[in-house]
């Protein structure tokens, strides 16, 4: 697959990450008390400055980390979203609904929250609940659990179910609270719902994916070993992404490989997704200093910036994709159509009560 950088910025960031790598296992194993150790932390780090400007390649990256991170020009806020429909954050500062035009509300001191089908509720989580809300943040019900995660929402308006992750076990609910069961052992991977008839969820387990079958009981699916850092089906459910940051798979419904990605020369992928209705990939690289937004398959470039670019989430219908920037406290909208077009948000950790970990966006009013 094709990657891109900067050239001769790898060999920089090499140099430097070797130097550092070298210091920290020379670290590990004294048993210093801490006072001791701060210096060698310290040392590690200057000894990374110094390799990396070493070389004009090397000189070079530096310089470009000096320069202010982020989009010129960007929003000092968030003043509206570039298509239509809601964003879902949810962080330190709790959870937020972010609507077209910019206007915020902070449902709660909530974490890993879903919308409903159709955007109509939200489902999230406290320490030990798993809770239930509209989009006023009004609770409409509450099931008191050990420690849950992960809620997700599958179903019509009328007919829904929830899976969750709760005491290291798969449990369904459905949408109004009621008939709450545990499935099996799982881990703390969020779960997802196969789009399309039936009950489907992909979940992680003994190490693994697993496919079930929730109305049938039977596994329909299991992927060779490789805990999966994150899941996703493509809208037609065809199509299953197992996401690890050194290596993705995608699935067929026979078990299949269809696609697949290891990234190398010291690269890691952050995140992955696949645009809405088509079975392209949209991934996230880190190589070194940088981080690119690129097509799968094909290596086109969609975004590049420096530091760590987080998540990817689409707009509904696809045309505009955020990418999440913690380094630059910022939120980037990449037009992913013609004409190109990029806008900024800045100061984005200041509105939320903290930088968000997970973002989502629904529903196309």
């Amino acid at each position: 697959m094709k990657r891109f950088r900067v050239p001769n910025e790898h060999e920089a960031v090499e140099r430097s990450w070797e130097v550092v790598r070298a210091a920290y296992e020379a670290r590990e194993p004294v048993t210093w008390p801490r006072r001791h150790a701060r210096p060698l932390v310290a040392g590690a780090l200057v000894a990374a400055a110094v390799a990396a400007v070493l070389s004009p390649p090397g000189r070079s990256v530096v310089h470009s980390l000096r320069k202010a991170v982020g989009v010129e020009n960007a929003q000092t806020e968030l003043f509206s979203l570039p298509a239509r429909g809601r964003l879902l954050v949810s962080g330190k500062g709790g959870t937020w609904i972010v609507n077209a035009d910019g206007s915020r509300r902070r449902l709660g001191a909530y974490r890993d929250a879903a919308w409903s089908p159709s955007g109509r509720f939200v489902a999230a989580v406290k320490r030990s609940e798993l809770v239930a809300l509209d989009p006023k943040g009004n609770v409409r019900w509450t099931l008191p659990r050990r420690s849950p995660r992960f809620p997700t929402w599958t179903g019509t308006p009328t007919d829904t179910r929830i899976a969750y992750i709760a005491g290291g076990r798969l449990h369904v609910v459905a949408g109004d609270g009621t008939g709450d069961r545990a499935i099996g052992p799982a881990a703390r991977v969020a779960p997802v719902w196969r789009p399309g008839p039936g009950r489907v969820v992909a979940y992680a387990t003994h190490g693994k994916a697993v496919v079930y079958d929730v109305d049938g009981g039977r596994i329909l699916m299991r992927t060779p070993p490789g805990l999966p850092q994150k899941l996703a089906w493509s809208d037609d459910g065809k199509l299953l992404l197992v996401f690890r940051p050194y290596g993705l798979r995608v699935y067929d419904r026979r078990g299949r490989v269809v696609l697949q990605d290891d990234p190398s020369d010291a690269t890691h992928d952050a995140d992955a997704v696949f645009a809405p209705g088509t079975h392209r990939l949209v991934i996230i690289r880190i190589h070194g200093l940088a981080s690119d937004v690129f097509t799968g398959r094909n290596g086109r470039l969609l975004y590049r910036g420096s530091g760590a670019l987080r998540q990817l989430v689409f707009s509904p219908g696809g045309r505009w994709l955020l990418v999440t920037w913690p380094t630059a406290n910022q939120w980037v909208f990449v037009r992913v159509g013609r004409p190109r077009q990029i806008v900024g948000a800045a100061r984005i950790s200041g509105q939320f009560g903290g930088y968000p970990r997970a973002v989502s966006w629904c529903c196309g009013r």
